[in-house]
């Protein structure tokens, strides 16, 4: 397989973009995810950030970055791995996509595996809430973020453009680049990028264990985060031919990246993935469809767990991903899209952690969503999908998983309605209906062996039944031209939540039996007695709220003001057990202060998340926290090119924070008081 590297110096990635003239581009408007027609009223909730607002949540990791939404928090396994969690939904429930597209990898499988994507290289984020994402399939049942990185460019491209980044500091003093350069005639168009970033260990106030976790003998590192070093490399090549009534086009991206394991001192995870993608559109088209939108993605996946310089245990993930869309002509009043979405995946796992067998799985799914402009101030929307998965487990020789060899095939459909009714020019109420169902994975149907990285023997059951959730939300939206914002509700209620509940035995950590697997004994360790957890379905309720507005305060000759407020809060119960479901964040509160003026802006920022003592019997409370945040920026130009100079400070106050959606909170604090500094350029 072709592979290559890349090697770009953190001054390189920025300054020689920055020392070329060009022509700027104006990019199109991109389509809201969950709505192919691209309606500017969608009744989704959703979220976009790009721009300065996207520049201002960045951070190493994509969970970390949408940390500050609503109803998104992020499931904190140190600065190497973070996933997003949504509406206390979290791992194979969030479709995580790239471009529209599944990029395969094993971040759902563990809390300890990164998402391989640098934000930095990241343009444009969508977050979608809710089962009205169900477009992308039964584990999108808690929403789907999609990045965009235009590293296929979608529109012609004149001249050449470009843009680059350094920052240096943070709580674990990151050193990071990120370059792209896009060139074309108008006609062809051709994407580069490169992006590294090394990080130190994080510092954190205090312990990091909790005092009473901690021995007295031997309390630990005080100050950092033991093992949570590491370094993260990318880059793409990309292009496009772009016509009057479409496009098509290649890329090709590598990820590199080695960070420590907080869970394990002196492990290491070594990762890599090549991703190879294709994508297609044709426009204003006779006969019975308008428009076809194609594709498709190729990914080769693994990454290696490394302990004293030797690999003891090996992911792969490899496979593809196929979807075409197809908008149809207006069926009176209906405007709609159909269309078809092909899915395989190999996965593998060697050495003596590996607690899951050999799967492939496959998937067809067909979708439909029609919109309805019903009256001047009523659109409605339709969306279904039916989907067949089937997953066939290899045991390879492994006693362990002898018994995981019957191919489990599930048929599963979902349905969603939504609407927007325009109550005034300032108001407006948008509501979501739907009914999803979720194939089990993998792993909850198989997994039989020790997760160090969670601390549990886990179980899963090969005779699970498909999830199914009842879910709605509604939301009051406006925007007066001072206030812009909106206050919603959401409810799921879910027939068979697929858990992994503690059983209250305990089981032997010790390696497996691994048959004919590669493996050196002499590697063996111990890991002593771990509590047992069992993949179950179980009735389970989610409830919870979101708001959020940005208010312009003033607009004077001292500058422009305006004021940012947004909350949520989620609440999740084992109806089967009465109690709380486990890892859900607590009500959160963030405000922002903000100002530009000429070519300064700066903003304050405070969160508040409260105590959360709703958590089951065998789980932890977490302690509430109030932090503090700043930022200021100055913009320039140095001839054609567009410059940035921005400081960040984060948690300046050295609070000790603890995510209750982590599940190491009790050994793993958040970062504490940092300061970054940083320089963009654009041209």
């Amino acid at each position: 397989m072709l592979r290559f590297s890349f090697t770009l110096s953190p001054l390189a990635a920025a300054l020689c973009l920055a020392s070329m003239s060009s022509q700027a581009l104006e990019l199109q408007p991109q389509v809201i995810t969950a709505n192919p027609l691209g309606s500017a009223q969608l009744a989704a909730p959703s979220t976009v950030l790009e721009g300065d607002e996207l520049l201002q949540q960045q951070h190493s990791s994509l969970g970390e970055t949408l940390n500050k939404q609503p109803g998104v928090a992020s499931t904190w396994f140190g600065p190497g791995a973070s996933r997003p969690v949504i509406r206390g939904l979290d791992g194979d429930r969030i479709r995580i996509l790239r471009n529209g597209v599944g990029a395969l990898d094993a971040s759902s499988l563990s809390y300890d595996h990164a998402v391989p994507l640098d934000p930095n290289s990241v343009e444009r984020i969508e977050i979608v809430r809710g089962p009205a994402a169900l477009l992308y399939g039964g584990n999108a049942i808690g929403g789907v973020v999609n990045t965009f990185d235009n590293r296929i460019p979608s529109s012609p491209i004149d001249g050449i453009h470009g843009a680059g980044e350094l920052r240096y500091g943070g709580a674990d003093t990151t050193r990071s680049s990120a370059g792209k350069l896009e060139a074309g005639d108008g006609t062809f168009a051709l994407h580069l990028d490169a992006n590294s970033r090394q990080f130190n260990d994080l510092r954190i106030p205090g312990y990091a264990k909790r005092s009473n976790l901690r021995d007295a003998d031997d309390p630990g590192r005080k100050g950092r985060l033991e093992n949570s070093d590491g370094r993260q490399d990318g880059g793409a090549i990309g292009g496009s031919y772009n016509w009057e009534h479409g496009y098509t086009g290649l890329s090709y991206s590598r990820y590199d990246s080695n960070y420590g394991s907080v869970a394990e001192p002196g492990v290491r995870l070594d990762m890599q993935q090549d991703h190879y993608a294709f994508t297609s559109e044709l426009r204003d088209l006779a006969g019975p469809f308008t428009s076809l939108k194609f594709d498709a993605g190729y990914t080769d996946y693994q990454h290696r767990e490394i302990e004293s310089g030797e690999v003891h245990t090996t992911f792969k993930n490899k496979g593809y991903e196929a979807r075409v869309e197809a908008r149809h002509q207006p069926l009176g009043p209906l405007e709609g899209v159909i269309g078809a979405h092909l899915s395989r995946n190999e996965f593998s796992a060697l050495g003596e952690e590996a607690f899951v067998p050999h799967t492939n799985t496959d998937s067809l799914a067909l979708f439909l969503l029609e919109q309805w402009q019903a009256t001047e101030r009523l659109n409605l929307s339709f969306g279904s999908r039916l989907e067949h998965t089937r997953v066939d487990p290899d045991a390879k020789g492994n006693a362990t998983f002898a018994a995981a060899d019957s191919t489990s095939s599930f048929n599963a459909l979902s349905l969603s309605s939504g609407a927007v009714y325009q109550l005034d020019p300032v108001w407006a109420l948008a509501g979501n209906l739907g009914y999803t169902e979720r194939a089990p994975t993998f792993y909850e149907l198989y997994a039989d062996g020790a997760h160090v990285a969670t601390g549990a023997y886990e179980v899963g059951d090969a005779g699970l039944n498909k999830e199914k959730a009842l879910s709605a939300d509604v939301a009051l939206r406006f925007d007066n031209g001072t206030h812009k914002g909106s206050v919603g509700v959401f409810y799921s209620h879910f027939r068979n939540y697929i858990g992994l509940i503690g059983s209250g035995n305990l089981r032997e950590g010790h390696e497996h039996d691994h048959g004919d697997d590669d493996h050196d004994d002499d590697h063996d360790h111990e890991h002593g007695e771990i509590p047992e957890y069992l993949y179950q379905g179980v009735r389970a309720r989610f409830y919870g709220i979101e708001a959020q507005d940005r208010w312009q305060l003033a607009d004077n000759q001292y500058g422009q003001f305006a004021l940012e407020l947004s909350g949520d809060y989620t609440r999740a119960k084992n109806l089967d057990s009465g109690q709380p479901l486990p890892r859900i964040a607590p009500l959160r509160l963030n405000s922002g202060l903000l100002w530009s003026k000429d070519r300064w802006q700066a903003r304050v920022d405070v969160q508040h998340a409260a105590a959360q003592r709703r958590t089951p019997e065998n789980e932890s409370h977490t302690a509430g926290y109030t932090t503090l945040g700043a930022s200021v920026g100055y913009r320039f130009d140095i001839g054609e090119s567009q410059w940035l100079a921005f400081v960040r400070g984060e948690n300046l106050t050295d609070q000790t924070v603890r995510y209750a959606s982590s599940i190491l909170r009790d050994v793993a604090p958040a970062p504490g008081r940092s300061v970054e500094v940083g320089l963009r350029t654009s041209f």
